[in-house]
């Protein structure tokens, strides 16, 4: 009983702060002392070193050695109270801890602490400071010997689990925390033995055994304990609770993440689908998105929470989970997930709060309706424990919920993770949000592009045409780049290519206005050279009557600097004229695929004055094709770099490929030359030529005498039955009629009939005069004058167009019916 009630007083009494620590070879012979050792009992090391440990005790402990080498041998260690022979010769008692140690080689010594008992004269007051020092410190501290076993420790440590401090002697950290990554913490701490360099800061994160739900963050600094000959003797190591800064690290770098990967597109259901994946693993275990179907269709939505009623569907925008598997009756991405009326989704959707559940009942039902299976699942099937759900609110917008879940095998969330998630929620709604207008914008402006761009080209005989649109703008998918074919009289075609500076909805809208104003100038019937020079001056004008420098551009304004080109077709002789405006001149790919350029005369650019506009003529043979493009279809990013003659090298290239339909070749030559995000607006507009056989077209040179009319009736009249077209013999009997009537009474010079047919009848009648015929309508009592005023009811189109030598007035009848 007295050795129990003597170790008890040596373990409540022991002082590691002030122990002095030396070392015994197995046969008790002191190999090892400190300076301590010497303050404790005189004897240098020099004097120590060398004798027995019985020869330092007085004789009635030194008859105990024995004794307690044999405890330590069978209990691994020894604590006690001996009597020390001072090297004065006074008795000093002594506080004894005697524990077993191996050294680097393998060999077997006893590492002794003595340390004297508290109250001993000479350091009582410096022993009860750091005594409270030690205990009252929130850090833990610890020894461990060479083996890595614990010698002493702390109150302090008890608080990261593993027992008390006598329950942890003579064990080794995996020992005590099993739930923690021990092998690597020891191997640093057999690195400091190693090498003796500390490591302070090393932080560790697990689960300690006490709170197996609760992840934990440590920091621990390690460093090795020397004798006085500088051989290790043991670890001395501190642990620091660092949970909650860790944590914060977490959610930091949660919200970093998401700033980095939410909103990367203006799409709504990707949004939605990034918000699930940042949230998963790092804040939740399941994650939900659903998004009110309006939200999806980008329509506007009134401002604050949404009024309750039966049963709320939504559509399920996002889903993740961590382990990769959904619940079986999970809803699929895009699907209906409806909510039941006073569930926790709707109470949050309708009064704009979120709702935490730290414990979910397990044999509760879920809340969604018209999922699939069978039936309703429990959470406890669902393997759900926890639960959050954020309104996703933007702008005092309601757009969805948000759900997250946990697991049964981690915490339950609490109040700081549903901060986070709001956090976290709150930055992709307004992504959302963003993407849902734009997704309205986008719609609109798509609206605009098909009321802007040609649905389809026109139906004709001149021409076969292809054409082909790639924005650079991926967010409105609109540019200022326009195409278009307008047919003409006398069965010919225009071909026109244009682009407006920049991009977006404005360069759509005066791009819009710039192909509005090409068609009324195209009906006019003008030579290309004047088209340019009449839409030169709208542009210019029309700019300056918008603003001054430095207000806001209207359309015009956004329209000065535009390029055109326009190009007129004539199928019945295949001439050829064209003129451009500040854009690049038309590739011409002959029937045998040579590919060649016209050397056109470039005007200024549209609006910003300068030379007047230039055009030249040029024969096409038939099956020759012509190649329209805006400057975006060889634009490269770095264009200083673009040696002169290399843009027009790759065009040549690209147009030599042959292909069996003009459609794929338009579609290639796009896809060689532009990338799929290219850096300008590309657009190229593809035209084969035709010509109509002689049989289609005829022509006679009419005397200028009125009695040449009648055979002028006459005349078409067997032409028309030659073509089988006798149901229109009367009308155009009376059409013929009135325009050479008009052309021998108001001109002068030679006079010329020409028949076209083609889609429509056409009737030309050329006479060497430069006024243009007015229609009139006559009183009731006028002899004359009804001549146009009839050829306008009789036929589909009319009008006139001026040539070098004189002009020329048409009409045409359609041949498919009367028109519309």
């Amino acid at each position: 009983m007295g050795g129990h009630k003597e170790q008890d007083v040596a373990r409540q009494g022991f002082d590691v702060a002030d122990a002095a620590p030396l070392l015994l070879d197995p046969q008790g012979v002191v190999a090892g002392w400190t300076a301590r050792a010497e303050r404790l009992l005189g004897y240098t090391a020099s004097e120590a070193v060398g004798r027995k440990l019985a020869e330092l005790l007085t004789a009635e402990a030194a008859e105990r050695v024995p004794e307690l080498v044999e405890r330590c041998r069978v209990d691994g260690g020894w604590a006690g109270l001996l009597t020390a022979r001072h090297r004065d010769g006074r008795p000093v008692g002594v506080i004894v801890r005697v524990t077993p140690t191996v050294e680097p080689k393998g060999r077997t010594s006893l590492l002794v602490l003595l340390s004297e008992p508290a109250g001993a004269s000479g350091g009582a007051l410096s022993r009860t400071v750091l005594e409270q020092m030690v205990a009252g410190s929130p850090i833990g501290i610890a020894i461990v010997d060479t083996n890595l076993r614990f010698v002493w420790s702390n109150t302090a440590l008890e608080q990261f689990g593993g027992g008390s401090a006598e329950q942890r002697l003579g064990l080794r950290f995996a020992d005590v925390q099993p739930g923690l990554d021990a092998e690597a913490v020891e191997a640093r701490m057999r690195h400091v033995l190693r090498t003796g360099e500390p490591v302070v800061g090393y932080e560790h994160v697990g689960r300690v055994r006490s709170a197996p739900l609760h992840e934990t963050a440590h920091m621990l600094s390690f460093t090795r304990l020397d004798d006085e000959r500088g051989r290790p003797v043991g670890v001395y190591y501190t642990v620091v609770d660092i949970t909650d800064r860790h944590r914060a690290r977490q959610r930091l770098a949660l919200l970093d993440r998401a700033g980095e990967h939410i909103g990367r597109s203006l799409d709504i259901m990707r949004t939605a689908q990034e918000l699930a994946d940042v949230a998963v693993p790092g804040l939740a275990d399941v994650v939900t998105v659903d998004l009110l179907e309006t939200v999806l269709g980008g329509a506007e939505l009134p401002p604050g929470p949404l009024a309750e009623t039966d049963t709320v569907a939504l559509r399920r925008a996002g889903q993740k989970a961590s382990q990769g598997e959904l619940p079986q009756t999970v809803v699929e991405i895009g699907g209906v997930a409806g909510y039941l009326a006073g569930s926790p989704p709707v109470r949050c959707l309708t009064t704009g709060r979120s709702w935490r559940q730290d414990e979910l009942t397990p044999l509760a039902l879920e809340w969604a309706v018209g999922t699939a299976g069978d039936r309703e699942n429990t959470f406890l099937e669902l393997g759900l424990q926890s639960v959050m759900i954020v309104p996703i609110r933007a702008r005092g917008v309601t757009l969805g919920v948000t759900t997250f879940f946990r697991r049964h095998r981690r915490q339950p969330f609490d109040q700081d993770d549903t901060h986070l998630a709001e956090e976290l929620v709150s930055r992709a709604a307004l992504c959302v949000d963003n993407a849902r207008r734009y997704t309205r914008e986008r719609d609109a402006a798509l609206v605009l592009q098909r009321s802007l761009l040609p649905r389809r080209l026109p139906e004709q005989d001149a021409v076969e045409v292809s054409a082909c649109y790639r924005p650079a703008d991926e967010l409105t998918g609109l540019g200022g780049d326009w195409y278009d074919l307008i047919p003409l009289s006398g069965a010919r075609v225009a071909l026109v290519v244009g682009e407006v500076p920049g991009h977006g909805i404005d360069a759509a809208a005066a791009m819009g206005r710039l192909r509005t104003a090409v068609l009324t100038l195209a009906a006019l019937d003008l030579p290309p050279e004047e088209v340019l020079a009449h839409l030169d001056d709208l542009v210019a004008r029309s700019a300056g009557d918008e603003g001054s420098p430095g207000e806001a551009e209207g359309t015009y304004g956004q329209s000065v600097g535009s390029g055109c080109v326009y190009v007129v077709y004539d199928p019945v002789d295949g001439r050829c004229t064209m003129a451009a405006a500040g854009h690049p001149a038309p590739a011409v790919v002959t029937p045998d695929g040579a590919v060649t350029f016209v050397e056109l005369p470039q005007g200024p650019a549209l609006g910003v004055g300068g030379p007047p506009f230039e055009s030249v003529e040029l024969t096409l043979a038939e099956g020759t094709t012509l190649a329209l493009h805006t400057d975006g279809l060889l634009a490269r990013e770095d264009e200083a770099q673009a040696a002169a003659g290399t843009e027009q090298e790759r065009l040549r290239a690209a147009l030599e490929e042959r292909f069996p339909t003009l459609e794929g070749r338009c579609r290639a030559v796009v896809d060689a030359l532009a990338p799929a995000r290219p850096y300008d607006d590309v657009a190229l507009l593809m035209a084969r030529t035709k010509r109509l056989a002689a049989g289609q077209v005829a022509v006679w040179d009419l005397p200028a005498d009125p009695a040449v009319v009648a055979e002028a009736r006459r005349t078409v009249v067997r032409q028309l039955t030659q073509w089988g077209l006798e149901e229109l013999v009367f009308t155009t009997e009376l059409v013929v009629s009135e325009l050479v009537t008009n052309a021998i009474r108001y001109a002068t010079g030679p006079v010329r009939l020409r028949l076209i047919r083609e889609r429509a009848l056409v009737c030309e009648v050329f006479d060497g005069g430069a006024t243009a015929p007015h229609l009139r309508h006559p009183r009731a009592m006028d002899e004359g004058g009804r001549g146009l005023l009839l050829v306008s009811q009789l036929a589909q189109r009319w009008g006139t167009r001026f040539v070098a030598d004189g002009k020329i007035i048409w009409a045409e009848q359609s041949l498919s019916g009367p028109a519309e």
